[in-house]
């Protein structure tokens, strides 16, 4: 129910839009909606879904979800590409604070509320905490854990956790409107990495990211290894894009997945060529992760321990895979576009098209 129909909300609080990009989400989609409708937000509230091209039943429960509940709304995203998605439903949406969801992240109870506390305490422009990775099977409790542990992510804080400071990134975020609409968005180059690309702006342009281990969302990983493969290659791929197209965002943690392929393969090669001792390499590396995935795996059933190292395995090698074959031609491309501009129900001018 909007706030006109409920009387229990409260006008003194910001209300909120919820953005929602989904694509094939059949699965999660009714469930994240739910855990967004029931909040413990007493402001106004409404979920605006951008649809991609589903070949899945998505459409149909987001249709339903709508006569369900007058604060649900969709738009089309014919590209299916999510920043295409997120500036389609930020154009569509209204509210003053904005609140990006993934169609298979569950929010956590209180996160909203949280969320336009923290922009209030800190003021930031935008929010975020915890990227909380939890699996269905055994292949996908393995992913999580590899996903919430150093050896796996590095010492990203959305991913393993910390303390509540001023950061590069965050998961998703929780954005004051008039800072997307005067960064025009998200840029519809960037098929992945759009969040960390849209920060660096954020933050280049003089405004606080802030991370919060107070905010949690529930994150489905994905369901087997080619999938799994195919999303850290991607996100190796465009976090070079990234390094490309802003060049101050360079980190020498990105190396870590390259360098470990490289050694890893001039170690088998060189082993079967020359000498067996460059075998050593790839060997050491096996037992490092294999020894690294004991205490990730932690309270997990057997099944799920022992598919931890593949999973690791997976996500480093594709990661580095990904960045050393980047094509240049993406960075040409997304350096030669214009950022798209956003505008909002409000009525609010369009953001001029300005080059990054």
């Amino acid at each position: 129910m909007n706030a006109a129909m409920n009387p229990d909300t409260n006008p003194a609080l910001p209300a909120v839009s919820v953005i929602m990009p989904v694509l094939d989400e059949e699965r999660h989609l009714r469930n994240a909606v739910r855990h967004i409708l029931e909040q413990d937000y007493p402001g106004a509230l409404e979920v605006v879904i951008a649809l991609g091209p589903s070949k899945d039943r998505t459409d149909a429960i987001a249709a339903e979800l709508v006569a369900e509940d007058p604060r649900v709304h969709t738009v089309p995203n014919p590209t299916g590409r999510t920043p295409a998605a997120l500036n389609a439903a930020i154009k569509a949406s209204r509210h003053p604070v904005v609140v990006r969801v993934d169609g298979h992240g569950m929010l956590s109870a209180n996160y909203i509320a949280t969320a336009v506390r923290l922009l209030e305490e800190t003021g930031a422009a935008n929010v975020g905490g915890i990227m909380h990775a939890e699996g269905e099977n055994n292949w996908e409790h393995a992913v999580a854990a590899a996903m919430t542990a150093k050896i796996g992510v590095g010492n990203a804080a959305f991913h393993t956790g910390g303390v509540a400071a001023a950061a590069d990134t965050v998961y998703l975020g929780v954005f004051r409107r008039e800072v997307l609409e005067q960064q025009g968005g998200y840029n519809v180059e960037f098929i992945r990495a759009q969040d960390w690309e849209l920060n660096y702006r954020i933050r280049e342009a003089g405004h606080l990211i802030w991370f919060s281990p107070e905010l949690r969302v529930s994150y489905r990983p994905r369901p087997s290894v080619r999938a799994l493969a195919k999303q850290y290659k991607d996100y190796g791929r465009w976090r070079r894009v990234v390094t490309r197209y802003h060049r101050g965002s360079v980190n020498l943690r990105y190396l870590a997945a390259p360098v470990a392929l490289l050694a890893n393969a001039a170690g088998i090669v060189l082993g079967a060529a020359l000498t067996p001792w460059a075998l050593l390499v790839p060997a050491a590396y096996v037992v490092g992760i294999a020894a690294g995935s004991l205490p990730a795996g932690r309270g997990l059933p057997f099944g799920a321990r022992v598919r931890i190292p593949l999973a690791l395995a997976t996500m480093h090698m594709c990661w580095g895979y990904g960045f050393l074959t980047s094509p240049r031609s993406l960075a040409r491309t997304v350096i030669a576009s214009r950022r798209p501009a956003v505008t909002s129900r409000q009525g609010v001018p369009e953001s001029d098209r300005t080059s990054a």
